[in-house]
C-alpha cells in the first residue's frame, strides 16, 4: 500500500509531493496515522541546507500528532486508536540526558544516524509515520491531533526556553519576545500563564503584532526601524531594562537589538537559528547577563504543555492545508505570509 508524502530530496531543491510505501512497524516500533503535521521554519533550514549533514530523500515534518495505527512486536502500553503526540527529537534513549527525557541534549546526538522524524529520516508530512520507540509517544487525551501537532515544537520549545529563566520573570520584570510567528505567538501565551512579568512583542509584520496584542502582550513594537524600536522598548522597561529577551529569529539585526534591551542580571535566550552572532567580550553584554541557546524541550515538558492545552490555558492558532498544498505552504512560510502555525492534514484525517 502507498501514501502521499511531502519530501526533501537534496539541499536547495524545493519540496515535492510523492507517493511512497506505507511502512510496517518492526519489533519495538509504532506506526502512527497522522492527523496533523506542523509546518516550521526548521523545515526551511532542512530544505536549504539538509539537516546536520543528513542526506535525502526523506519525508519532512517534525511536529506530529495522530493515532496509533499498528504496534510492532514487543510494544506494550499502547493500543490501536490511541491519540498521541510524537516527541520530535530522537536521542539514543540511554544516556544521562535521555534518561531525564531531555533527548534534545542527547550526549550521543552527533553519532546517531538521524535526530528524529523529518530531521534525517521520514517525518510526519505523510499519511503514516513510523516511530522507532513507544517512549517517543505522549498521550493527547481529548485534544484533536490537527490542533495538537504544533505543541510538540511551537509550544514545547518556548516553554522550555522560558522555564530555563523563570527565576528572572518576577511580576516587576519585563520580558521581550522578538519574532511572534509560530513559536513567538506561543511564547506570549505561555508567559501570560507562567509568570506575572510584562510582555513586549517585537516583529516586522503588523499582522503578527496585532495577533500578539490579542494574545495579551502589554506592548507591541515594530522593529523595522531598529533604533526607534530600542528607544521605545527601553523607555517602557526603564533603568532595569529587560530581565529576559527571547529571540525567535536569531538573525544579526534581531540579536543586535536584543543586546540593546537586556539589563544586568538578565538572560538573552536565542531560539531562532538565523545565523547571527553575539561578540562575547567583557563589555558586549551587561554584567550578570547570561546567554542561553535552548533546543526543543523534554518529553516530560511536552506532557506539561499538553496539559496546558487540555485545560484551555494555551492554544495554537492554526491554518490547515492538504498535503498537496504543502510545498506552497512552505513557500508562504518563507515569504512571511503565515500567521500562527500552518498544519498539513491528510485527506483521511
Amino acid at each position: 500500500m502507498t501514501m502521499k508524502a511531502v519530501r526533501f530530496t537534496v539541499p536547495g531543491a524545493p519540496p515535492v509531493v510523492e507517493t511512497v510505501p506505507i511502512p510496517t512497524p518492526g519489533p519495538g516500533q509504532v506506526l502512527v496515522r497522522i492527523g496533523g503535521a506542523g509546518v516550521c521554519h526548521s523545515d526551511l533550514h532542512v530544505l536549504d541546507h539538509g539537516a546536520l549533514g543528513f542526506h535525502g530523500p526523506f519525508t519532512l515534518g517534525h511536529e506530529n500528532a495522530g493515532w496509533v495505527a499498528a504496534l510492532g512486536a514487543g510494544v506494550s502500553g499502547w493500543k490501536e486508536g490511541d491519540p498521541v503526540a510524537v516527541y520530535g527529537f530522537w536521542g539514543c534513549g540511554h544516556c544521562h540526558a535521555c534518561l531525564l527525557s531531555m533527548e534534545s541534549y542527547c550526549e550521543n546526538a552527533e553519532h546517531l544516524p538521524n535526530n528524529g522524524g523529518g530531521i534525517g529520516t521520514d517525518g510526519g508530512m505523510a499519511e503514516y509515520m513510523l516511530v522507532p520507540s513507544p517512549r517517543l509517544l505522549v498521550p493527547l487525551g481529548t485534544l484533536a491531533p490537527r490542533d495538537a501537532a504544533p505543541l510538540t515544537d511551537a509550544a514545547l520549545t518556548p516553554y522550555h526556553a522560558i522555564k530555563r529563566g523563570a527565576h528572572l520573570l518576577t511580576p516587576d520584570a519585563t520580558v521581550v519576545v522578538i519574532g511572534v510567528g509560530g513559536l513567538g505567538h506561543m511564547a506570549v501565551q505561555l508567559l501570560r500563564v507562567l509568570c506575572g512579568a510584562r510582555v513586549v512583542a517585537v516583529d516586522l509584520d503588523e499582522r503578527k503584532l496585532e495577533h500578539a496584542r490579542q494574545l495579551g502582550a502589554d506592548l507591541t513594537v515594530n522593529s523595522r526601524n531598529a533604533a526607534e524600536a530600542a528607544e521605545t522598548i527601553n523607555a517602557f522597561t526603564g533603568r532595569r531594562k529587560a530581565a529576559m529577551v527571547l529571540d525567535f529569529v536569531g538573525i544579526q539585526p534581531t540579536l543586535d537589538l536584543a543586546i540593546q534591551l537586556v539589563g544586568r542580571n538578565s538572560q538573552l535566550t536565542v531560539v531562532g537559528v538565523g545565523g547571527g552572532t553575539i561578540p562575547l567580550t567583557q563589555w558586549t553584554l551587561p554584567f550578570g547577563c547570561s546567554v542561553s541557546t535552548p533546543l526543543w524541550g523534554s518529553r516530560a515538558e511536552l506532557m506539561e504543555v499538553i496539559a496546558l492545552a487540555q485545560s484551555g490555558r494555551i492554544h495554537v492558532d492554526t491554518q490547515c492545508f492538504s498535503f498537496e498544498q504543502g510545498p506552497q505552504v512552505l513557500q508562504d512560510l518563507r515569504d512571511g505570509k503565515v500567521v500562527g502555525r500552518g498544519v498539513l492534514v491528510p485527506d483521511s484525517a
